[in-house]
């Protein structure tokens, strides 16, 4: 049984998981080259409760958010890659620039967010998450681990090879 998830397959798993007290856990982003510290963060989002939803960023929010060069790889690989992380239970695509409408729709408990984010944006998902009595939770920038870099060593090192 695949995590990947669409919207009403995860509210209805949503809906069943609440019934049994389950804590919901979601975290959002584009995990384009994953990396130790995805993995980190997510491990420890999981720490959080009884299951962790990633809301994953479609190929077209990640061309929005990052530029036109980006993803690097595409959505349903980036998908699959996260579901067969052993803390991650299911995985969503999301086609909007923030995760704002579907954490409407799923209505977790807790909202992670790690790494790097925008203070405004973190206020508003924060204020979302609050309005039906969810917490909102961050974690720091693990130094020295980002997907950009990965990219700027990638191109140094491979620079004047012809592939």
């Amino acid at each position: 049984m695949s995590k990947i998830k669409n919207l009403k397959e995860l509210k209805e798993i949503i809906k069943s998981l609440k019934k049994e007290n389950k804590t919901i856990v979601s975290t959002n982003g584009t995990f384009d080259i994953l990396h130790i510290s995805h993995v980190h963060i997510l491990q420890k989002a999981k720490d959080f409760g009884d299951v962790l939803i990633v809301l994953l960023n479609s190929d077209s929010s990640v061309k929005r958010n990052k530029g036109k060069d980006r993803p690097i790889i595409h959505e349903k690989e980036r998908a699959e890659m996260l579901a067969a992380l052993n803390c991650v239970d299911y995985v969503i695509i999301f086609e909007e620039d923030k995760p704002l409408n579907i954490l409407k729709e799923l209505k977790p408990n807790i909202h992670v967010k790690g790494g790097t984010f925008l203070p405004e944006r973190v206020k508003e998902e924060k204020d979302l998450l609050e309005s039906w009595g969810g917490e909102f939770k961050t974690f720091e920038l693990e130094e020295g681990f980002s997907t950009t870099n990965i990219i700027e060593k990638i191109l140094k090192t491979y620079k004047n090879e012809t592939v």
